[in-house]
């Protein structure tokens, strides 16, 4: 048997991988775009399959397909949805700006499989009836970030918040030494700096799941350039109800089909929200790492969890390992969103041209975000110990405790008092009983730490 096949499109003739499913127009693909390697992520695959299903059943609803072809394209559909044939969809993300290649990749391999069962089913007759590459990628677009973030992203943020839940009501009153600018400041509790991250996060998920619901309405039925033509005037409308019967989601039909063809506005504001995500993420691994630091020479008010030796020549290094990582996945997340501001931009009249990227950037995005925090809440917050003698012993020593004095003593006594604290190193207390002319018991009653975490006058 030869290793090709010959396969014809409209330029011609092209040599095909004689097992291959794809065709003639994924191959021209193949070999125009040898850009990264990274082909169209298997999400994104799984959305198109959505659409095409979706598309399959509204045509035969409307008389335009037979039933044969149809259950032959709906079960294919389903065998993609469910991530088989990956191998299937070789074409690289970085390709024509339409994401034509991967709609007829998915219209070339939903074909060869419908027959493989039997039915004679073509590409662009039957799989791409009513529709075309312009108004099927951005459909997947929304499709796709749609079913990763409310299947993916809400809960893996959902089981932080309740991680950290679980660790802030353990600490409520274990009193820190709060930080402004890096330098001691008046104290805080530790359940108030978790319950901070987790307030973040309640906000961040709700800016989150208010754009991805922007997306629930899609532009399918648009065709080539948002007016419809070659598809029946219901058939959108027959698509939408298909598509959420498959799905489960409550998808709708954009009234104005243009602007989500020719703009990418609505993925463009969840991939700035999802940067807000990377950014909350790195606010929270950055105050770990510095709560975690030393041990002997750092802050060393917590010890996360010890997942690997830290150094290959200094014996006994353990290093913050998953703040490190989750750090990282939100410099790229940004780096990611940057990219899709950019491609936002390239809307040309009908048509955006960097359709791929931005779904793909999407998905990676929802990916990576979703991983880091499965990863920071059952890694590094579930588990990490407090240092409590640390901890005590440093709000006891802060100077800045005479900030409670102000009201009774004035501003400049209490700053000479912090003064010569910070350059004798005796306890604050110490030294305001000699200069402030206040009792012993009412400084320990103006000062008490825990006291001042709740704020007020005492």
């Amino acid at each position: 048997m030869s290793e090709y096949r010959t396969e014809k499109d409209s330029l011609g003739e092209v040599r095909v991988p004689a097992d291959a499913l794809w065709g003639a127009q994924t191959q021209r693909a193949v070999e125009n775009f040898p850009v990264s390697g990274q082909p169209v992520p298997k999400a994104f695959i799984a959305a198109v399959a959505h659409v095409k299903q979706a598309a399959a059943e509204a045509n035969t609803s409307l008389g335009l397909l037979d039933n044969e072809r149809r259950d032959a394209i709906v079960d294919a559909c389903r065998t993609l949805i469910n991530g088989e044939y990956v191998d299937q969809f070789p074409v690289d993300r970085y390709q024509t700006g339409s994401g034509t290649s991967t709609n007829m990749n998915a219209n070339e391999v939903i074909s060869a499989i419908a027959r493989k069962h039997g039915a004679e089913v073509h590409p662009n007759d039957h799989v791409n009836m009513s529709q075309s590459s312009n108004d099927v990628i951005p459909t997947a677009i929304h499709v796709s970030s749609v079913i990763a973030t409310k299947q993916q992203l809400i809960p893996a943020l959902t089981h932080l918040r309740g991680v950290i839940y679980e660790r802030e009501a353990i600490f409520s009153e274990q009193v820190k030494t709060g930080r402004t600018h890096l330098m001691d400041a008046m104290p805080v509790t530790l359940g108030q700096e978790l319950r901070t991250w987790r307030e973040q996060l309640v906000a961040v998920e709700k800016r989150v799941e208010a754009a991805v619901d922007e997306l629930l309405a899609v532009p399918q039925g648009g065709t080539a350039v948002g007016t419809g033509v070659n598809a029946a005037p219901e058939f959108a409308d027959q698509f939408i109800r298909f598509l959420k019967s498959n799905t489960g989601y409550p998808f709708s039909s954009l009234e104005h089909k243009f602007v989500g063809q020719s703009a990418v506005d609505g993925p463009v504001a969840l991939s700035a929200q999802l940067r807000g995500v990377a950014i909350v993420l790195t606010k929270i691994a950055n105050d770990l790492r510095w709560m975690n630091s030393g041990p002997i020479h750092g802050l060393a008010e917590i010890s996360l969890p010890a997942l690997q030796p830290g150094s290959s020549i200094m014996p006994g290094k353990v290093n913050p390992v998953i703040p490190e990582s989750v750090a990282m996945v939100g410099a790229q997340v940004m780096g990611l969103d940057s990219a899709v501001a950019i491609a936002g931009q390239s809307g040309n009249f009908q048509l955006n041209v960097m359709l791929p990227l931005v779904g793909s950037n999407l998905i990676d995005m929802t990916d990576l975000l979703s991983n880091a925090s499965n990863m920071l809440a059952d890694k590094a917050i579930r588990d990490f110990t407090v240092n409590t003698e640390t901890l005590d012993a440093g709000v006891g020593r802060n100077p800045v405790l005479v900030t409670a004095l102000n009201p009774e003593i004035g501003y400049s006594l209490a700053a000479d008092i912090a003064k010569e604290a910070y350059r004798t190193g005796r306890p604050v207390i110490d030294v305001a009983e000699e200069r402030s002319g206040l009792s012993r018991k009412r400084l320990e009653e103006l000062m008490d730490p825990l006291k001042l975490t709740r704020g007020g006058l005492a």
